[in-house]
């Protein structure tokens, strides 16, 4: 890493991956199951047919890309808790912050993502009798892989900032203290 700057691969690698987790959210969202109500004229019931399940794929390829990523970046960095301490000063300051932040956007975002392909997964078969009355069937509702598409993109913002920030908490040298070769106190040898 040279000039607090960090490495170009790692900051490309975290916006790959979380831009591939995004478009795979908004891939699920276009994607959800739909349900119809089909009468079975047999058994005089009717049950639920649903189109794709493919919405489910494209939630969880989100929950993993997004998660490859932020193990990535916190692989690279060492979580901030292990490795080098990190400089005092606004970078180390900034750094914490954008820590922070991201873990809770990435948190939100996974929650989303999970949910919704767990939600779009969830489908049941039989309802009820001809009889019954206003029934329609299950299905995920609007809005819960875009959410977690916003978190996707919020988190690899925040990431990206992150990763700045620390790298320029660790490339800073450290103030050190007043140099004491030349000491005036009288600790030097008898010659």
């Amino acid at each position: 890493m040279g000039e607090g700057k960090g490495s170009t691969l790692v900051h490309l690698l975290v916006v790959v991956l979380s831009l591939v987790a995004f478009g795979f959210a908004i891939a699920a969202e276009r994607r959800r199951s739909v349900g119809t109500v089909v009468k079975d004229d047999i058994t005089n019931s009717t049950y639920c047919v649903y189109n794709s399940d493919v919405a489910t794929g494209y939630g969880v390829g989100a929950f993993l890309f997004l998660l490859s990523g932020e193990s990535l970046l916190m692989g690279v960095t060492k979580c901030m808790c292990f490795g080098r301490p990190l400089a005092p000063g606004s970078d180390r300051a900034w750094s914490i912050i954008y820590f922070v932040s991201s873990w809770l956007t990435f948190l939100v975002a996974e929650a989303c993502l999970i949910a919704g392909a767990t939600r779009n997964a969830y489908h049941t078969k039989y309802r009820g009798m001809i009889y019954a009355q206003n029934f329609s069937c299950e299905t995920l509702r609007k809005g819960v892989f875009i959410a977690g598409a916003v978190f996707v993109v919020a988190t690899m913002i925040l990431n990206v900032y992150y990763y700045m920030y620390f790298a320029k908490a660790t490339t800073t040298m450290p103030a050190h203290k007043a140099n004491r070769t030349n000491s005036t106190v009288g600790m030097t040898g008898y010659a």
